[in-house]
């Protein structure tokens, strides 16, 4: 996750038609012997430095964001999907082809901020799970699992995911952001993928071998792993997050989850083995609509 906030949003609106929790959801965790509820949130920002509006693109005779709001819904544990836009444009869009949409405060300066803005207003939702809007491939069973990271481990505040590098140019790549991390003993009964805890997120090649062989990228278990952007957080967490200056390595790295390892907390990670493509070029958007053309 970029960093390029510090909470100072001011409410603008209300919730239009938010959805509430559909009854088949499984909540897979409780809260003081209540159902764990979660809701996705997904941030949705007109301008764009190097895809100028590319979430109203409409190639494949839908929009982008509609695209990745309808992945969001393949996911089967929150209850519940909404934009939240930081115009009216992209609000009528979504508003036009059915979805969930919430008008947040022009004074935002990230997607986070927008998310905790929406957070206040959502009634009863303990977890908060943060979908870039420029994600329309993103698969149900990987939002699925940071929200079961948090459910299975009452005692953490903030999940993501991780997939494995296998390739030396990804692994070089500043874009692509790396996470190190250890395996730990989550509070579940031991059912389920295995539990990691960050210990770094970096935009360089980490783990540095000292001495590099070819073979390092083949490995099992990898040695090397991207971070996803998708968040899980507790919503009284990320209102706290939120208020928190940026701190040095944040700074340093503009990655806005060093944050959080900087205040001391800790931020639990799941394994995917399914790279996400985010559109933040014309050639991405491009390859994006030749995959959705020839899955048809």
């Amino acid at each position: 996750m970029d960093s390029s906030f510090q909470t100072q949003c001011k409410p603008r609106s209300t919730l239009h038609n938010i959805e509430v929790p559909h009854p088949h959801f499984s909540s897979g965790g409780t809260k003081n012997g209540n159902a764990v509820t979660s809701h996705i949130v997904i941030p949705a920002r007109l301008a764009s430095i190097r895809l100028p509006r590319k979430l109203l693109l409409a190639e494949t005779g839908k929009p982008l964001i509609q695209h990745t709001y309808e992945a969001a819904q393949k996911a089967r544990r929150p209850g519940g999907v909404c934009v939240a836009a930081d115009c009216e444009e992209i609000a009528v869009v979504v508003r036009n082809f059915g979805g969930q949409v919430v008008l947040t405060s022009p004074h935002c300066t990230s997607g986070t901020d927008r998310i905790a803005e929406v957070s206040t207003q959502l009634g009863n939702v303990d977890i908060l799970v943060n979908v870039q809007g420029d994600e329309p491939e993103l698969s149900g069973h990987a939002i699925d699992l940071v929200v079961d990271l948090l459910q299975r481990n009452p005692a953490i505040n903030m999940a993501t995911l991780a997939t494995p590098i296998r390739s030396r140019e990804k692994l070089d790549d500043p874009a692509c952001v790396k996470v190190v991390m250890t395996e730990v003993c989550t509070e579940s009964t031991g059912v389920g993928p295995k539990t990691f805890r960050a210990l770094y997120f970096s935009r360089a090649a980490i783990p540095h071998a000292r001495e590099w062989r070819d073979d390092y990228l083949l490995a099992e278990p990898p040695h090397f792993f991207q971070h996803l952007g998708l968040y899980a957080y507790r919503r009284d967490f990320l209102l706290q997050l939120a208020q928190l200056p940026r701190t040095p390595l944040e700074r340093l790295e503009n990655l806005e989850q060093l944050r959080a390892l900087e205040n001391g907390h800790e931020i639990l990670v799941g394994i995917v083995d399914e790279p996400t493509i985010g559109i933040d070029t014309p050639a991405d958007y491009a390859a994006f609509v030749q995959r959705y053309r020839n899955r048809r």
